[in-house]
């Protein structure tokens, strides 16, 4: 079966003003400043939420990603509400800064470190990018949505491909959810 078509991605200028806002408000964390991965939580785990920002050129390329479980109890495939609480299996908003690569759980992962009081606790609840079977095309196709991680930044195996390229260490993964008018 061919994997079916998603709707157009579109990063909304709010949520990248607010991702570079947060690139000034840390930029002493931040040491590579050319690409952000921006997160807009406002759309359904079924679209292509997870921005990749070149700042110079402003090219993007979007990608799916799912959320925590805790943050959509009924797994709606909506993001419904953030955490920072251990145990929470929540995702959590704000500005991170990406770290060292490891192999894990999920394979090939990168740790993320939260900067804000938000997502302070990102490294001691083990919230990361990684891989998972449940963030495929194929899971929309079958369910409509994605599947939920435990609070995690998951992808599909080709894009996480991608985005463990192009996120590399000491850059701004920015995740909000801006309710819309």
């Amino acid at each position: 079966m061919a994997a079916p078509l998603l709707p157009a991605a579109k990063l909304r200028p709010e949520v990248r003003a607010r991702a570079l806002a947060a690139m000034s408000r840390h930029v002493g964390r931040i040491r590579n400043r050319d690409i952000i991965g921006i997160c807009d939580f406002d759309d359904p785990s079924s679209a292509p939420r997870f921005h990749l920002l070149n700042v110079a050129s402003g090219r993007i390329d979007s990608l799916l990603v799912a959320h925590g479980r805790g943050s959509d109890p009924s797994h709606t495939g909506w993001l419904q509400k953030f955490s920072n609480a251990p145990g929470s299996a929540a995702s959590s908003s704000g500005a991170y800064v990406t770290a060292e690569e490891y192999v894990g759980q999920h394979g090939r992962s990168r740790r993320i470190d939260g900067l804000d009081a938000t997502n302070s606790n990102a490294r001691p609840r083990a919230v990361v990018i990684h891989g998972a079977w449940y963030a495929e095309r194929n899971m929309i196709a079958q369910h409509g949505k994605l599947g939920r991680s435990e609070g995690c930044f998951a992808f599909g195996e080709t894009d996480l491909a991608q985005v463990m390229a192009r996120l590399g260490p000491g850059r701004l993964l920015y995740a909000d959810k801006v309710d819309r008018a």
